[in-house]
């Protein structure tokens, strides 16, 4: 029998391209996404249509309100920035997000008695976000180790994978595409019209666009 992994599902091409990964991998996926607040959550419509179709066993979605506290354009009235990504954290970056995610994943992983996490991070083609880098990862399955029953009683030592970390957003598509993943059942844009148009300027979008153009493909989902 395949091992259970909880995969952290956006919708999104990095972590639909990583679900694939989990299944290529041998594990059987336990999707888990996040209602928390955010502007752009046309997503979860997304992740909730297509989350078993994609490969997941079952689809969980964890529903919790970082607009208490604000802090990004994501979360808050701050504009969704659409002049390209520069070299300083956005105002995009929500304040500990993959921090809060993998603490829940990570709960709901001792439950089902997996051991594997899979999230979508990259650092290489991303918007420079601090909780997306390579020793942070590394910190954080340190503690997941330190702070669980499984980990403190060695039934369990939990693995956070992170396939996509160095690769660029080409390679993933390239990547997704050899494994069958139709990007058109995804969701990238943070500030999509009321219909699900994706913007086409935003950071996360500039960056898509530029991964399908580079891989010498065209990106099917659909834009303003």
């Amino acid at each position: 029998m395949h091992p259970k992994a909880v995969v952290l599902y956006s919708s999104g091409l990095d972590s639909t391209t990583c679900m694939a990964i989990a299944k290529a991998d041998g594990f059987i996926p336990y999707a888990m996404s996040f209602s928390y607040g955010q502007r752009h959550s046309f997503e979860l419509s997304v992740a909730r249509r297509h989350a078993k179709r994609l490969g997941a066993e079952e689809h969980l979605v964890v529903d919790f309100d970082l607009r208490l506290m604000g802090g990004s354009a994501l979360t808050s009235d701050v504009a969704v920035p659409k002049d390209g990504v520069g070299s300083d954290i956005p105002v995009t970056y929500v304040p500990a997000r993959n921090t809060i995610f993998l603490s829940f994943a990570l709960g709901w992983a001792e439950v089902l008695g997996a051991a594997d996490i899979y999230i979508g991070v990259n650092a290489l083609d991303y918007s420079g976000y601090p909780d997306c880098r390579p020793e942070y990862i590394k910190a954080y399955e340190t503690m997941a180790n330190l702070a669980t029953r499984a980990g403190v009683e060695g039934t369990s030592k939990f693995r956070i994978h992170a396939p996509l970390i160095s690769m660029s957003k080409a390679d993933i598509i390239r990547r997704g595409t050899e494994l069958g993943v139709d990007y058109g059942l995804t969701h990238s844009c943070y500030d999509p019209t009321e219909e699900g148009l994706s913007c086409g300027q935003c950071d996360s979008c500039r960056l898509r666009l530029k991964g399908f153009a580079e891989a010498g493909m065209v990106d099917p989902i659909r834009y303003v």
